[in-house]
């Protein structure tokens, strides 16, 4: 397995999945720390771990106290908007999720406002002109923190652009993260200055999904795996670039050594790494580690860019 160097941008780690527990039924004893250590080995050396409410943002910040390698997001998904106006004071709710990120930030903890955005799959979980408003004013968290943004978008294209372009001036960079969209939805994300495109198992199941992000460059990409979920799975048309393996075991039959089958984690974010450049045809993984690492300091790590990310870039590791 050659020596490369990733950041994985987006780990859930606030899942229950994480504590054992599966559809409420528990299977085994949280592992967060094994999962770390078998990410660390894989060449993983930072994680972003994802808030998608304000209770969550609060849980992953208390996670990512927990390692110098582990960093987090504040803000509300999309399906969960509703949470600001079921709070009974909106605004309160608001300050709330501020006061947070600029708690995380004087920790070194917090390094983006999101998870935030619009997905229209999932109508039931909050109605299109909730997440509108709310995504929206997310922008202001943005604004006053001066974060940049981990965006979510899921079959709204038209109004998610639409409402990032507007806002434009009140961010520095973004990520489009968990990419799955069309040809179409990539061009336009691209056009966006400061938009990466962040890629996992969801953007690479299909033959179209290889298509769309072969073209995307890769001073635009970054890498993920969104675990527990979106995992490369047998039946995804990426497969067939995966060389790294890890023994795996059903949630039933725990074992520490192995990976939980179907359970997705961040040392699996190799396989992420190797499928793209399978489908972009670049030999030189080790190369393309380090532009989408680069990329990723860009935006999450600006501190490191004059050390770390160009030493990286000059082929050599910073002490």
């Amino acid at each position: 397995m050659a020596t490369v160097r990733m950041i994985d941008i987006a780990v859930n780690f606030t899942d229950g999945m994480f504590k054992g527990i599966y559809n409420g039924k528990q299977c085994h004893v949280s592992d967060i720390a094994t999962v770390l250590s078998r990410a660390w080995t894989a060449g993983v050396d930072r994680i972003i771990v994802t808030g998608g409410s304000l209770e969550e943002s609060k849980e992953a910040l208390t996670i990512a106290e927990t390692d110098a390698r582990l960093f987090c997001t504040v803000g509300v998904h999309p399906t969960r908007c509703k949470e600001f106006e079921e709070s009974g004071d909106p605004d309160k709710h608001f300050q709330a999720l501020l006061s947070l990120a600029k708690e995380g930030i004087e920790k070194g903890k917090v390094v983006a406002i999101g998870e935030c955005g619009l997905d229209y799959d999932r109508l039931q979980f909050c109605p299109a002109e909730i997440q509108k408003k709310y995504f929206e004013k997310q922008f202001e968290l943005a604004h006053a923190t001066k974060l940049p943004m981990f965006l979510h978008m899921r079959a709204a294209a038209p109004d998610f652009c639409e409402i990032v372009e507007r806002n434009r001036s009140r961010f520095s960079a973004g990520v489009a993260h968990s990419f799955t969209g069309s040809a179409e939805d990539r061009d336009k994300l691209l056009s966006i200055s400061n938009m990466y495109i962040g890629v996992n198992g969801c953007s690479l199941k299909t033959t179209e999904n290889l298509d769309v992000v072969r073209s995307i460059p890769i001073e635009r990409m970054m890498i993920e795996t969104d675990s527990p979920y979106c995992g490369i799975k047998n039946t995804s048309a990426g497969i067939k670039f995966v060389k790294s393996t890890w023994p795996s075991k059903k949630k039933e039959k725990y074992d520490q050594e192995c990976i939980v089958k179907d359970r997705n984690e961040p040392c699996l974010v190799r396989q992420v790494l190797e499928v793209v450049a399978g489908c972009k045809g670049i030999s030189e993984i080790g190369q393309l580690s380090r532009t989408l690492y680069h990329n990723t300091c860009r935006v999450f790590f600006p501190q490191d860019l004059d050390s770390a990310a160009d030493s990286l870039l000059a082929g050599h590791d910073p002490q």
